[in-house]
């Protein structure tokens, strides 16, 4: 008998198309969040092949929070258009104009968690039943709670106390009316393991994630790039580095690193010596020790 035996990438692989099938059998109107990083990226490779030759069968949506990246939106577009999906916009700054939300002021303002009412509000006008994520558990101690099927309560809250077991891979997709899931297919991925993935792949990704010379200042340790959203604080000054960023959110929080990693192969073998988080170079996540436990419990992917 021959010895066969997948990789350890061709298992993660497995599993995650076999949660991209779960979902389309369970639900009746999935959606895939799509942020234009790395990992909603890898999950959208993943969920064309899990149905190819048909097309993905899932609408795209992205919470535009108008302060994104413009490469990040560039990149979107295009990839729509490529895979030939449906794309569906929450808007921050229509929320703001509608008074659903307030903007925040001061010196650390973000319009990070004003994305919830913008993802809900989306969520409720589309009638999605589940909202597929690129979520993993190793970015950050609350995401290591998440089951593959996260339930979340007609007021789209998430309560880690109240998930539902999931033994030997058996996934319950029921819910009450006015409840839905979120889906995290590539939960037990790495950081590591995604950029392998992309490697092997030979998946595109935006250019921001490799180095590249660009403004930027030192802001709550580390490098944040200048924009037109940037107000300078006293003996702030702006500076050309050659930076990478390892995670992509707003531009006005998220941080990027010194680094001469500019091709995939020099990623990899950055990321594969690194010991702290690529969240750990978000500004959103540094507020309090339970930031994004709170905002998930609020509704946030």
């Amino acid at each position: 008998m021959s010895n066969y035996q997948l990789s350890h990438l061709d298992e993660l692989e497995a599993e995650a198309i076999y949660v991209l099938r779960e979902v389309f059998s369970q639900f009746q109107n999935p959606a895939l969040l799509f942020s234009g990083g790395k990992d909603s990226i890898t999950v959208a490779h993943l969920a064309k092949k899990a149905f190819y030759p048909a097309k993905i069968p899932f609408t795209f949506l992205h919470v535009d929070t108008g302060h994104n990246f413009p490469e990040t939106i560039k990149f979107r577009d295009d990839l729509i258009e490529d895979l030939g999906v449906r794309l569906a916009v929450g808007s921050v700054q229509d929320a703001i104009d509608d008074g659903r939300v307030m903007e925040e002021t001061g010196a650390n303002a973000s319009r990070n968690k004003l994305q919830i009412t913008a993802l809900l509000d989306t969520i409720e006008d589309e009638n999605f039943d589940v909202a597929i994520g690129g979520g993993r558990r190793d970015e950050e101690k609350a995401r290591a709670k998440e089951r593959f099927f996260s339930h979340r309560d007609e007021f789209g809250q998430w309560d880690p106390k109240h998930q539902r077991p999931e033994l030997w891979n058996l996934f319950n997709g029921k819910y009450n009316p006015g409840e839905h899931f979120r889906a995290f297919p590539i939960s037990n991925w790495t950081e590591f393991d995604v950029w392998q993935y992309i490697m092997r792949e030979n998946i595109e990704i935006p250019s921001l994630y490799l180095a590249h010379e660009r403004d930027v200042i030192w802001r709550d340790n580390t490098w944040l790039p200048m924009s037109e959203h940037i107000v300078l604080r006293d003996g702030e000054k702006v500076e050309k580095k050659k930076i990478r960023f390892r995670t992509l959110g707003d531009i006005t929080i998220t941080g990027g690193i010194e680094s001469d990693a500019d091709t995939i192969e020099k990623v990899v073998d950055e990321v594969s010596a690194m010991r702290q988080t690529e969240r750990g170079n978000r500004s959103d996540d540094k507020r309090s020790e339970t930031s994004m436990e709170d905002r998930k419990k609020e509704g946030y992917f």
